[in-house]
């Protein structure tokens, strides 16, 4: 057995199986993605460490036990149309994609698309569909979707993303609330919008959903 494949089965059983992520599907489709691949290769060998590992600049892929229950909460089925928002270097749409019908996967930073692209056909990903644009603005002419992920912590969530939301959709992130991130789901339900917290979280923020700053006179 390969360092990586020792890698990846310590993660499942100590980080990922203790901590409530026991659904074989999500275990399934998270075993069968090389996480090494999408680091830079002097990261390579603690791409299955508990922590955000940096892909460029401010961009990080998300720690994989984090990750994996935000998969949980989703409840990504395989008729699925996801939107992966900030997928950076394609990791996390690469996992979706074995839990859903298709993905469309968003980044903003063409070098990161590009990657992206290129990581995902290597390994015959076949339904995802890279988009380079603002990641706060979504696809509105792909949606409505079933699942939108946000691959980062955020302050505010853009009401352009909640608007492609399908009736039954389920929206997760990672909610910053004055410095605390908590993983965050959100359900539309007849147009009518549930928020719910579900367990503290720390993970790196995706640039561009801060708080809009009110002044007051």
């Amino acid at each position: 057995m390969s360092e990586s494949a020792v890698a990846l089965s310590h993660m499942i059983d100590c980080q990922l199986r203790p901590n409530e992520v026991n659904d074989e599907r999500i275990i399934a489709a998270i075993q069968a993605v090389p996480r090494e691949v999408f680091v830079p290769k002097v990261k390579r060998s603690v791409a299955y460490v508990d922590e955000d590992i940096c892909v460029g600049g401010d961009r990080f892929l998300m720690e994989p036990r984090v990750f994996a229950r935000l998969l949980v909460a989703a409840d990504v089925q395989d008729t699925d149309i996801v939107l992966d928002i900030g997928c950076a270097t394609g990791y996390s749409s690469a996992v979706i994609a074995g839990l859903a019908d298709a993905v469309v996967a968003v980044e903003e930073q063409e070098d990161l698309a590009a990657l992206a692209e290129k990581k995902l056909a290597e390994l015959d990903v076949m339904n995802v569909a890279v988009v380079t644009c603002a990641m706060c603005d979504g696809v509105a002419k792909q949606g409505p979707f079933d699942v939108i992920f946000i691959e980062g912590a955020v302050e505010e969530i853009p009401a352009a993303l909640l608007k492609q939301l399908k009736d039954g959709g389920r929206l997760v992130c990672i909610k910053l609330e004055r410095g605390v991130g908590r993983a965050h789901i959100i359900t539309n339900t007849d147009g009518v919008l549930e928020h719910n917290n579900l367990f503290d979280a720390d993970v790196a923020a995706l640039p561009g959903f801060e708080k809009t700053q009110s002044f007051v006179f």
